[in-house]
């Protein structure tokens, strides 16, 4: 049974790409954010360059005093994703694999909506369009109804 609460969250989220650090944090800090919740696969890669995992954490507190966790059921699976990034999937497919995902996971049983309010989902991608951080917003949003989400 899903968790339900009646307040209103906030969800918010936000990719890294194409952003300089600046921007990243200081649209964090203008949207209030309270937890940057990181929904990707793989965090520590140098290609992530401010966003890498400890750096990331050390980041948020210092500059804006934003808690830090990393949510692995909110990311998609190596297969999924290598599927679409490197085999040139189609976008349908990696939705609909990925929505699967979610429900297999449960993820609305995992996490309350008051743990989500005024926290912000992070992925690499510059615009939520084609990333899985929108589809994990607006799956949560469908199943506990009470949530607003605004992309960053």
């Amino acid at each position: 049974m899903p968790i339900i609460e009646s307040k209103q969250v906030k969800l918010f989220t936000i990719g890294f790409t194409k952003k300089s650090a600046r921007d990243f944090f200081e649209k964090l800090k203008a949207a209030g954010i309270k937890k940057v919740i990181d929904t990707r696969l793989n965090n520590v890669s140098q290609l992530s360059g401010f966003t890498k995992r400890s750096d990331l954490e050390y980041f948020l507190t210092s500059i804006a005093d934003i808690d830090y966790c990393h949510i692995l059921d909110f990311a998609p699976t190596k297969d999924i994703l290598d599927e679409y990034k490197k085999n040139k999937g189609s976008w349908e497919t990696y939705e609909r694999q990925f929505l699967e995902l979610m429900v297999h996971r449960q993820v609305e049983n995992k996490i309350s909506p008051s743990q989500l309010d005024c926290a912000c989902l992070l992925c690499s991608e510059a615009k939520p369009h084609y990333c899985h951080r929108r589809l994990v917003a607006e799956y949560l949003s469908e199943k506990w109804g009470n949530v607003n989400i605004c992309h960053l």
